[in-house]
């Protein structure tokens, strides 16, 4: 039997045992609180006072090359809601819906049952949206207070285009997100996109943030400013013309691009249709998408005529011909079988130079085959035919041209005039510029220099020469012929007072599912100014106008020269006397006579003429008798019935020079016409002129001055 002492000191032993287990255990837990999930639980612990927030970056500005703003960012908010902090899913709903006007249905299917920690519920909030929201959550007295606990709001950025529709497809847009998703907010995204920031605050119980309860805060690094090469003034001047040229000419689709002769630098590059970035039709995505497609860049096109200068200049480089050598143009070349036709009559005796005047298809025929395969696919390569130029936007296409290796002499000889081979506008006029600058073939670019927030040079582009495909002396010699073609040939209506405008016209066939479409065509100018020292060069497009006749002398060629007429003065382009003022005449009667004897008469006034068809006998013509126009202008003579041009489709447009701003309105509605007014003060220019013919509804643009 035991004695009491030892059941004692058993019994201690064991309570000392419990004890010591005990401690051992809490011993256990704090060093796996303390040490082993120390930086876990504070983690928790400061996630339970605090909140975690990102401070966006600023995507960087996009100036012209003056550094007038084209797109720009402004500060937002997301508004994020934590789920396991959201008291009331429908209150919250409610509040949301009348303060912001949000969608309740759409609410409460993101909060209810989300296991997420925070679910995104707005973006793009305004500062005074988040503020107004902010004031009821801190507000005890407000009875929505409650419903608000549990939601954030994050700093973001939203972009905006001050300009509106201006260069909307280069400058392209941004998501929801702030990424670039097209034109140069894509191609330089990481540029512009900058460095997201970090903010944490003090909260209370109620997740309201604390007074002064900013504990970190990392500023985000400002995204780099794109200057652009562009001139808004010029952009603007350029989209105008884009804009009247598709209404006027019934069009489906324009594109302009002018271009910095010297440097290939781009000064504007204009697309009609267009859209609002501001205001894109998202819920319409296959629109959208072929609303921002760069078509001056992407788009292949048969360049007809244009492409004649890269002809005459490859064989006046080489010594294959000279601007002096006769030619005659029957009208019809055979090439191993096939019949080349001239566009027109047959042109009879012509030296070389005529030839390009008159656009004649058998001379540069013969040129390209005299040429022959290697030698001419030589010159057209350094010309940038059939790869892409490396312009600084993505979607660029590379053109089209037949592998030397499988070309035809029926190839060869239509190339020779523009067809059997494609092009991009953008190529074309890169082509035209080494044509007329003393034969540098120079890479496009749109960025001029990449800035930081202060304004300092982080890169400069420098032009850059890709090849010499001619001499400067061959260069020299095109200027000359090409200003020849404005004065004297197929693109007179591209003349412009007190300039020496050089250029070349062209018409190019459609094709749709292998074949040609007879009655669409795609009218084009390529010019340059002034002609005996180029600086700008211009390219106009137009797709599918349903005018006729459809030609680039009367659908491209007229827009061309009100481009031309507008920019050079913003360039500070002087005015030279090659382009002294045009004389001016007026447009007879010829409506009713046989075509010949009215071509006689309009000869005698100092006008040309083309007509829209084979018949003997004018039934219209354009412009109506008694406009006033410019000698060598080229009139439009209609001798088929349905084409005529109906009298009340055109209108003789009010001068209104010296008019105040009302008064000018007036007289220009009261005329059928639409104002679009620059300046203010006086008219003191205007444009179509005063007493001539347009379309009703066209806009007459006039120029008001401070008397």
């Amino acid at each position: 039997m035991r004695s009491p002492g030892a059941t004692v000191r058993k019994r201690l032993v064991l309570l000392m045992g419990g004890f010591f287990l005990l401690f051992l255990c809490v011993c256990v837990r704090l060093v796996d609180l303390q040490i082993v999930r120390q930086k876990e639980l504070t983690a928790r612990g400061v996630k339970q006072w605090t909140r975690s927030g990102v401070v966006s970056a600023r995507r960087g500005d996009i100036v012209d090359t003056n550094g007038k703003l084209l797109a720009q960012s402004v500060t937002s908010f997301i508004l994020t809601a934590r789920p396991r902090d959201v008291k009331n899913v429908n209150a919250l709903a409610g509040v949301l819906a009348r303060e912001l006007g949000l969608s309740e249905e759409t609410i409460i299917k993101k909060l209810s049952g989300s296991k997420a920690a925070s679910v995104t519920l707005a973006r793009q909030v305004s500062r005074e949206d988040a503020d107004r929201l902010r004031a009821i959550r801190q507000s005890a007295e407000n009875p929505d207070s409650d419903a608000l606990i549990g939601i954030t709001f994050d700093e973001d950025v939203s972009r905006w285009y001050p300009m509106g529709t201006l260069l909307a497809q280069v400058l392209g847009l941004c998501n929801v997100d702030g990424e670039g998703q097209s034109g140069l907010e894509l191609k330089y995204n990481d540029e512009l996109s900058g460095k997201p920031g970090r903010i944490v605050t003090e909260v209370d119980a109620r997740a309201r943030t604390l007074p002064d309860g900013v504990t970190l805060y990392v500023p985000a690094e400002q995204g780099h400013t794109l200057r652009l090469t562009i001139d808004r003034d010029v952009q603007a001047a350029v989209e105008r013309a884009v804009r009247e040229c598709a209404q006027v000419n019934d069009a489906v689709s324009v594109q302009a691009i002018a271009m910095d002769v010297n440097t290939g630098a781009v000064l504007a590059m204009a697309m009609y249709p267009t859209y609002d970035p501001a205001n894109p039709p998202r819920d319409d995505l296959d629109r959208l998408n072929e609303l921002m497609r760069l078509t001056v860049l992407g788009d292949v096109y048969e360049p007809g005529s244009t492409f004649k200068m890269l002809t005459a200049s490859a064989a006046i480089d080489c010594g294959a011909t000279s601007p002096q050598e006769g030619f005659y143009c029957s009208g019809k070349i055979t090439v191993d079988g096939s019949t080349v036709r001239c566009w027109g009559a047959p042109h009879g005796t012509e030296t070389m130079a005529r030839a390009l005047e008159n656009s004649c298809n058998p001379v540069f025929t013969q040129l390209a085959l005299r040429l022959g395969s290697e030698r001419f696919y030589q010159y057209l390569h350094a010309f940038g035919l059939g790869s892409r130029t490396g312009i600084d936007l993505y979607g660029e296409a590379s053109g089209i041209l037949i592998g030397q290796n499988r070309v035809k002499n029926v190839d060869l000889a239509r190339i020779g005039f523009g067809q059997s081979v494609a092009v991009t506008p953008i190529q074309m006029i890169t082509a035209a510029c080494a044509v007329v600058n003393g034969g540098r073939l120079m890479k496009p670019y749109l960025v001029e220099a990449i800035e930081d927030g202060d304004g300092n040079v982080l890169e400069q582009t420098s032009p850059k020469v890709v090849s010499t495909p001619i001499s400067a002396e061959t260069s020299a010699t095109m200027r000359k012929l090409l200003y020849g073609v404005v004065e004297n040939g197929g693109g007179k209506n591209a003349k412009v007072n007190g300039y020496a405008i050089g250029g070349k016209t062209g018409t190019a066939q459609i094709y749709r599912n292998g074949k040609i479409e007879s009655n669409l065509h795609i009218g084009s100018f390529v010019g340059f100014a002034p002609a005996d020292n180029p600086r700008v060069a211009l390219l106009v497009t137009v797709n599918e106008a349903k005018v006729k006749p459809d030609y680039g002398g009367t659908t491209a060629a007229p827009f061309a020269a009100q481009i031309f007429e507008e920019i050079l003065p913003l360039l500070g382009v002087a005015k030279t006397e090659g382009g002294a003022e045009a004389k001016q005449t007026t447009m007879p009667d010829v409506t009713g006579m046989n075509v010949r004897d009215a071509k006689a008469i309009l000869r005698e006034a100092g006008i040309d003429a083309v007509t829209d068809g084979e018949n003997p006998i004018v039934t219209g013509q354009l412009p109506p008798a008694g406009t006033t126009v410019q000698e060598g202008f080229c009139a439009m003579l209609y001798v088929t019935g349905e084409s005529a041009p109906q009298a009340q489709d055109y209108a003789r447009v009010p001068d209104v020079i010296g008019l105040d701003m009302r008064r000018c309105a007036q007289e220009i509605r009261l005329g059928g016409f639409e104002m679009n007014a620059q300046g203010e003060g006086l008219a003191a220019g205007q444009s179509p002129a005063g007493g001539s013919y347009a379309p009703t509804g066209t806009q007459v643009r006039v120029t008001f001055e401070m008397p």
